[in-house]
């Protein structure tokens, strides 16, 4: 039993049932996701100098 149990998980998992992998095409970035990609920088930026100046006084 122990070996028909092998057997059969083994004929399970052969990659021939598995479907090929197709790859992603990339889509080029959007002026929407540019403009808040920019904000969040500054933003991160701001953040910085905030934490900088904050730590500076102590």
């Amino acid at each position: 039993m122990r070996i028909l149990g092998a057997f059969i998980a083994i004929a399970l998992a052969t990659s021939a049932s598995a479907e090929g992998f197709d790859r992603p095409i990339p889509q080029a970035q959007s002026a929407t996701a540019e403009f808040w990609y920019a904000v969040a920088c500054v933003g991160l930026i701001a953040a910085m100098v905030l934490v900088q100046r904050l730590v500076a006084r102590r």
